[in-house]
């Protein structure tokens, strides 16, 4: 059998802290209240998505890619990540502040957690006035001054705040501290990793009187100390071709705005190649003959072994592109 680009099924999650705004960005009836992710291509082990359409609905990703190995992710990926894949794709919706955590770089999460460790971006799909998140500092901290400002509750007061809207980006380097702010509905790319080093919660409790468990200690070596000019991704919106938003050892990511068929050839890239419908809808034909329907809120995956793709617009819409 010839691979096709593939979709999944959504693997939605009730959080606490979860909205209502992924079902209706998808167009799907929620079987739980307040759906907080929607992860759309996992390979996290107990969250492995599902194939939803063709000859390989109800195969698992992981399965998938043992079958058919490179021809699917690509040969340097097969090499590195084996049955793994290497990227996790999400929605996020943070009706409530989200905690402020950081992730490991590879070298301490292989250390600690024989693991990779967790480099992303974000792409603000919506934001409510106000919304805001954190990414970075915006005073010099040190370890030590670190702890203190955990022990005195006085850790928020260092960070960078930055208000944000529609279509902002923001890359997050492993080791740089972060959260999502309430009323921001994002897109988010990253490294398959699930470590997390939570270092405040705003003193919040649960049903019992219990606060979350912190990380101070492991978060102090994963934590990028350092100042940077600009945490905020700079972009200027094209139409009919692709924006570079980022581009790192981990994954590039591309903006498309399409009003009018463009064709992306990919027979220089050994990778596979997702596509995140952030608006509109389109067709995407292969250089097989394989047609997929794609409508916003939707995810894809292109094999590796296709050559092109023929992505044509209905009316217009809005693609984030990403590969490894």
């Amino acid at each position: 059998m010839k691979l096709y680009p593939l979709k999944f099924k959504p693997i939605l999650k009730s959080i606490i802290w979860g909205g209502n705004e992924i079902c209706k960005f998808k167009g799907v009836t929620p079987e739980e209240e307040g759906i907080g992710e929607s992860w759309e291509i996992s390979s996290v082990e107990g969250n492995v998505s599902v194939v939803a359409n063709g000859e390989l609905e109800n195969k698992s990703l992981d399965g998938v890619i043992a079958t058919y190995k490179e021809q699917l992710v690509g040969k340097k990926n097969y090499e590195t990540f084996g049955t793994t894949f290497p990227l996790l794709i999400k929605f996020i919706d943070a009706r409530d502040n989200l905690s402020i955590q950081v992730h490991p770089d590879d070298e301490l999460a292989k250390k600690r957690h024989n693991s990779f460790g967790k480099t992303e971006m974000w792409y603000v799909i919506n934001a409510a006035p106000g919304a805001f998140l954190y990414s970075g500092f915006e005073k010099q901290m040190t370890p030590g001054s670190y702890v203190k400002s955990i022990e005195d509750n006085t850790f928020v007061d260092s960070l960078a705040k930055h208000d944000v809207k529609k279509g902002d980006v923001f890359f997050l380097p492993a080791g740089r501290v972060h959260a999502i702010g309430a009323g921001t509905f994002i897109a988010e790319i990253q490294q398959t990793s699930n470590i997390t080093y939570r270092i405040y919660d705003y003193n919040r409790k649960d049903a019992n009187g219990n606060g979350r468990e912190l990380h101070t200690e492991l978060a102090k070596d994963a934590i990028d100390f350092k100042l940077y000019d600009d945490y905020k991704t700079s972009y200027t919106r094209k139409e009919n071709q692709p924006v570079l938003l980022e581009s790192c050892k981990y994954f590039t990511t591309n903006l498309l705005e399409l009003t009018k068929d463009v064709t992306r050839d990919y027979s220089a890239t050994d990778s596979f190649v997702a596509y995140i419908c952030m608006g509109g809808a389109c067709q995407i034909k292969d250089d097989k003959g394989n047609e997929l329907d794609v409508k916003q809120g939707e995810t894809i995956l292109i094999p590796a072994d296709t050559k092109s793709v023929l992505i044509s617009p209905q009316g217009s819409v809005l693609l984030l592109e990403t590969y490894v």
